[in-house]
Formats: C-alpha cells, structure tokens, sequence
C-alpha cells in the first residue's frame, strides 16, 4: 500500500466530502451554495465519483477487515 498511500488518502477525503454532501442535502444544502462555479462543481463530483470507484477497486486487498481470517 505504501506508494498508492498519498492516492488513497485524497480518495478518501473526496469521499468523505461527497458523504458529507449527500448528508447536508437532507437540509437542502449543497455544494453549489459554497459559490463554487457549476464547471468546479462537475469536476469535484467527477473526482468523487472516480474515488468511489478506485476505493471499490482496491478496498479488498487494504481492509484489515475484509482481508482477516473469518471463522
């Protein structure tokens, strides 16, 4: 893991902002009233997006959890 570490934690953050997102959505807030431009806001999401799927890729062969020996 040591050399996609810096991949993972960008990931992981751009995930995090995307749940946090869908979470601040109940409340109608939402990223385009931090005043971003609609062409930054299609970029995060595409990143967010792109993070979800390299998380799912490669989550198997990281997680202590998934990878431990199950009775």
């Amino acid at each position: 893991m040591g050399q996609h570490k810096g991949l993972h934690m960008v990931a992981f953050i751009l995930l995090v902002v995307g749940g946090l997102n869908w979470g601040l959505s109940v409340w109608n807030y939402d990223l385009s009233q931090w005043g971003l431009s609609m062409t930054v806001l299609k970029v995060v999401y595409v990143l967010v997006g792109l993070s979800a799927i390299y998380e799912v890729a490669t989550h198997g062969g990281r997680c202590k959890e998934c990878s431990a020996d199950k009775m």
